[in-house]
């Protein structure tokens, strides 16, 4: 299998947030949010798979900024590693105040995981990662580590074999 880069799963997705999108302090809800970075995710996971992919976890959401009534929200989704079936993707979250349109600010991130499945909906095999710019190495790296922590979490490693968390402490 071909190994990819981030920039082969790039997905950008541009939109408003009108008055349906917003609680009662004119800021998008955060469900609404996560529902978006989630279709976001979900395209750049396939576009990496080459194959059909399901959400199996949201490993980190951080609302740092509220995000007002009009402004242009713009969510950037890209590869971050893959492992033998599963993708992580990271995304970044951008508005754009519609009175400021130069001053584009970074308002929250996340992080997916998705599976590759089959027509039986069997997880498959998923092309490898190589990362070229210096943020995709970093995010490469901490993928293994939240990867051996879910890992660990989940029953299916023991702490002491979680290499890349041990050497943090190290």
């Amino acid at each position: 299998m071909n190994p990819k880069t981030p920039s082969n799963s790039k997905t950008i997705s541009t939109d408003l947030v009108l008055p349906n999108d917003t609680n009662h302090l004119g800021n998008l809800f955060g469900g609404e949010l996560l529902s978006r970075m989630d279709r976001v995710a979900c395209i750049a996971a396939e576009r990496h798979a080459d194959q059909t992919v399901v959400t199996v976890s949201v490993n980190h959401v951080h609302f740092s900024k509220a995000v007002p009534l009009g402004s242009v929200l713009t969510l950037e989704a890209k590869v971050s590693r893959s492992f033998s079936t599963s993708i992580e993707v990271f995304i970044d979250v951008w508005i754009e105040q519609s009175s400021v349109s130069d001053q584009r600010k970074k308002v929250n991130e996340a992080i997916y995981t998705f599976v590759a499945v089959d027509e039986q909906g069997k997880p498959i095999a998923v092309p490898p990662v190589v990362p070229e710019t210096e943020l995709e190495k970093t995010r490469f790296d901490a993928a293994l580590r939240r990867h051996q922590l879910s890992l660990i979490l989940a029953g299916k490693l023991l702490p002491d074999d979680a290499t890349e968390l041990k050497a943090l402490f190290n």
